[in-house]
């Protein structure tokens, strides 16, 4: 259940443009905070979900209490809390956020009666991986690295 093909993780990368972070941090040492800004500086809109850090400016975003708070169109949920915190997460995103294209949730957070709902409503979902270590490896930048990323590319 979390064996992904490198095409369907580029495809994901490729057509999402909002990013709403449940979880984040406002820590620059926590990976909910550095993930987060790595997308914003690629391109993507991220908007921070902490109901700890409501109201605070991140990363050009004022922090929302939850997701039920964004009224832009949001296409990725990425989600930055435990395993069992996921179902009501899960339930809120696609109660609220009508152009949801995809869960993901993080390295060691997987819900799969969670993922089931969302797969229902057509609604991609990713699990026990990180965006950040995906778009790095799917788009070439772990190879500049040196590191080996299993993706055959002519460009360095």
């Amino acid at each position: 259940m979390t064996d992904y093909s490198d095409q369907f993780l580029t495809t994901v990368l490729k057509r999402t443009k909002v990013v709403a972070v449940v979880g984040v941090s406002m820590n620059p040492v926590r990976p909910s905070y550095y993930v987060a800004r790595y997308l914003s500086l690629k391109g993507y809109t991220v908007i921070p979900v902490n109901p700890g850090h409501a109201g605070k400016p991140l990363f050009g975003q004022t922090v929302r209490a939850s997701l039920s708070e964004i009224s832009e169109a949001v296409d990725m949920v990425d989600i930055f809390r435990r395993s069992e915190a996921v179902p009501p997460i899960v339930d809120e995103a696609l109660a609220e956020l009508p152009n949801l294209r995809t869960i993901w949730m993080q390295i060691g957070v997987e819900h799969a009666e969670a993922a089931a709902k969302a797969q229902a409503r057509d609604i991609d979902v990713v699990m026990n991986r990180c965006p950040k270590i995906e778009y790095q490896r799917l788009f070439g930048e772990l190879r500049m690295g040196g590191f080996a990323t299993g993706v055959i590319s002519s460009k360095l």
